[in-house]
């Protein structure tokens, strides 16, 4: 996939858990697992813009375009 998921690094510059992070977007730790594992085949933009707010970040922080 051409999109990279950079979710845990910037969980671990904001020391902030998936469990914490997962209940404060008001997603499931499955889901946030699924996007943070890279599996995700789409994201909402509600749920990039409530990890941008938690981790206060840019969605460029968190996302990535890396040719095959």
């Amino acid at each position: 996939m051409a999109i990279v998921v950079n979710l845990d690094v910037m969980m671990a510059k904001r020391k902030m858990s998936a469990g914490d992070l997962a209940e404060k977007i008001g997603i499931t730790p499955a889901n946030l697992s699924i996007l943070k594992n890279n599996k995700a085949k789409a994201i909402r933009f509600s749920t990039l813009e409530e990890i941008c707010k938690v981790l206060d970040c840019q969605p460029g922080d968190i996302l990535e375009f890396a040719e095959e």
